[in-house]
Formats: structure tokens, C-alpha cells, sequence
């Protein structure tokens, strides 16, 4: 009987602090530094640095996102889960789903990303084989205003609200 608590104690402690989310890679990037123009990543998608002034206007595109923009918007709390152009119709629409009544999300197609969905916080990405993994919903959870954005809680609903291709 204690071994068989001790072997579901992982279970138990993930689902009471919001799920799992084993795989979660973590940085240590300083938030506050702004710079015009284009700006080269380590990550792709990245997950914080130095960005833009303008913050991208939270929502969900069909078309890649400018980094510099979306980046400045995890400064601000915003979790941007990107997926692979060829992700069939019916993930995209579970994304869409995930995100559907929630204020600080990106959703856009990220061309060339290592997996199929990719969910981005500051400071914190997870990658994942398909929308249908529960820890879409564990990382929206925590990470959406979370404690490791710099500047929760400060707009997602503006200046920037265009793509690549406009």
C-alpha cells in the first residue's frame, strides 16, 4: 500500500500544481531592453531578450509573427504557442480552442520550428508532438501571466497587430 502511494505521489503533486509538465526547457533572460529593427534569436521561437519597443496585440494569426513583436508581449505575460504550416486543420482548430476566451495568447504558424507545436513563455518552451497533449492546457496555466514574465500583467492589446506577409 506505501509503495503503490509513493509511485502515484508524482501524479498526485502534478495535478495539484496544474499539471505536468515534464520537458518545460528554462532560460535566464533579463526583460527591459528594447531595440528598432530586426534582432537576431538563439531560440526559434525565441523565449525573451532584447525586442522591440511595440509589443504584438495578443490574438490568434494564419500568418508568422514578427519575433521582436511577440517577444515583447511575453515580456508582458503572453504565452505564443506557434505551430508547423503543415499542422493538420484540426490541431490548429484545438489550439485555437485552447486559447479561445483567454487575453494574453499568440497563436501563429512558426515555419521551420524542431516540433510541431511549440509553446513559449518568457524564460520557459515547451515542445510538443501534437495540440492534443495535456500540457497545453498545464502550460497555459502557468505560464499565461505567470511569475516568470518581468512585466505581468502590462498590455497585450496593442500597438502591433501585423504579420510577415502584410
Amino acid at each position: 500500500m506505501n509503495r503503490a502511494l509513493l509511485l502515484a505521489l508524482p501524479v498526485i503533486l502534478a495535478s495539484c500544481s496544474g499539471g505536468d509538465l515534464t520537458g518545460v526547457k528554462t532560460f535566464k533572460y533579463q526583460g527591459g531592453q528594447h531595440q528598432e529593427g530586426q534582432i537576431a534569436y538563439t531560440e526559434h521561437p525565441p523565449v525573451g531578450g532584447t525586442h522591440n519597443p511595440r509589443w504584438q496585440k495578443c490574438g490568434v494569426y494564419d500568418n508568422p509573427l514578427y519575433d521582436q513583436f511577440a517577444v515583447h508581449s511575453m515580456e508582458h505575460g503572453a504565452v505564443w504557442i506557434t505551430y508547423l504550416p503543415s499542422l493538420p486543420a484540426g490541431d490548429v482548430a484545438k489550439l485555437k480552442a485552447a486559447v479561445d476566451g483567454r487575453s494574453y495568447t499568440l497563436l501563429s504558424p512558426y515555419p521551420g520550428q524542431a516540433a510541431p507545436v511549440m509553446m513559449s513563455a518568457w524564460n520557459a518552451q515547451l515542445s510538443l508532438q501534437d495540440a492534443s497533449d495535456p500540457r497545453v492546457k498545464a502550460f497555459l496555466s502557468k505560464y499565461e501571466q505567470g511569475a516568470t514574465a518581468p512585466e505581468r500583467g502590462a498590455a497585450c492589446d496593442g500597438p502591433y497587430s501585423t504579420t510577415e506577409t502584410q
